[in-house]
């Protein structure tokens, strides 16, 4: 069996050598192109290259996949997965044309009927389109992408008060009240939770095994109908 780990927010380099000599692969996630190729010398096995679509932190400078995913391809030798904004076969046919070899996603795992977490969540991710997402702790220094809801918007418009501090909003963030109150208990807008623009998307909660086939039948559809135009 090959274990897998993903490493993210900070330098991986005191970690990746322990991985490695217990054989782990190590995944690292990055969101600008000059992280993705200090991980690969520091020795990882393959990048995460996270666009600004994705949920969960983004980054600050604001590429888009678009452009970072071909962008990281150019410079990097080591395997790279494609992030943020994936919820499609298009989406997956896309990834591989832009470099990547493989693609990774959330929110839509989240809407899938395995996911530990109350059926509000799934079905709102369903009904929400691409808008439906909010930026928060910018000001900080620490954006992230979060599902716009009755909270995010309160963080949001304390953030922008001068001399704004995190302690002013940390009562809302606090990551025990979106597990507890929204993931498990279903109650939407009582506490932050991570959501893509990927949103947009996803149109049913189905079963993993019906996301993953779908998306992989739809890209070879995709893949094939192209070889065919240019034949």
């Amino acid at each position: 069996m090959q274990i897998r780990h993903g490493t993210a927010g900070s330098n991986p380099a005191e970690h990746v050598a322990d991985f490695k000599a217990h054989g782990v692969k190590v995944i690292h996630k990055a969101v600008a192109v000059r992280h993705a190729l200090k991980a690969q010398k520091l020795g990882v096995d393959a990048v995460s290259i996270d666009g600004f679509e994705c949920a969960g932190h983004p980054g600050e400078e604001d590429i888009p996949g678009l452009v970072l995913i071909p962008a990281a391809a150019r410079q990097l030798d080591i395997p790279i997965i494609a992030s943020g904004g994936f919820a499609t076969g298009s989406g997956l046919a896309a990834a591989l044309a832009l470099g990547a070899c493989a693609i990774n996603m959330g929110t839509r795992f989240v809407a899938s009927a395995e996911a530990p977490v109350h059926r509000n969540v799934k079905e709102q991710i369903v009904a929400n389109d691409e808008r439906a997402t909010q930026l928060v702790f910018r000001e900080f220094g620490n954006t992230g992408r979060v599902a716009r809801n009755a909270i995010s918007e309160e963080i949001v418009t304390r953030s922008r008060r001068p001399g704004a501090v995190f302690a002013d909003v940390a009562d809302l963030a606090s990551g025990v009240r979106g597990r507890t109150r929204v993931l498990q208990e279903g109650r939407m807008d009582d506490g932050l939770w991570w959501a893509g623009q990927a949103q947009g998307l996803i149109e049913s909660v189905a079963t993993c095994e019906e996301i993953v086939s779908g998306i992989v039948t739809d890209a070879e559809k995709i893949i094939g109908r192209l070889a065919d135009l240019r034949g």
